[in-house]
């Protein structure tokens, strides 16, 4: 059984920094591209970030360039998030997602297999 659980939100203020994990189980992580979405109230779910399987091959959503960064440990079966000089308009709910596709990462949501529970990130201004 697939398991996917993000952990690492919370409530922060505008510029401050946090990091969301996202740990996997139940399947051969190493073969799985990985990405984060968001959902904010009242929207649709976006994408955030996607990483390789190797990690060397990322991609982002222009909203998020240059101030979060996505990496991985194969070794430890995790992801995360690092998210810097957060903004009121990044609060949403955090999700991680797996590919196990083939081809390089995706922004693509239909790419994406497994997800996580989520995450609530709360950016107050």
């Amino acid at each position: 059984q697939v398991q996917l659980i993000e952990s690492g939100g919370g409530l922060v203020q505008a510029g401050d920094s946090l990091r969301l994990s996202c740990a996997a189980s139940g399947l051969t992580f190493s073969n799985y591209v990985m990405s984060w979405f968001r959902q904010a109230p009242g929207k649709e779910r976006e994408f955030v970030a996607a990483i390789s399987r190797s990690g060397i091959n990322t991609i982002y959503a222009d909203s998020v360039k240059g101030r979060f960064t996505i990496s991985r440990d194969n070794a430890k079966n995790t992801e995360y998030l690092q998210m810097n000089s957060l903004k009121p308009e990044d609060t949403a709910v955090y999700y991680c997602a797996s590919d196990r596709n083939l081809g390089g990462p995706s922004s693509s949501r239909m790419r994406y297999e497994y997800w996580g529970q989520g995450t609530q990130v709360t950016v107050s201004s």
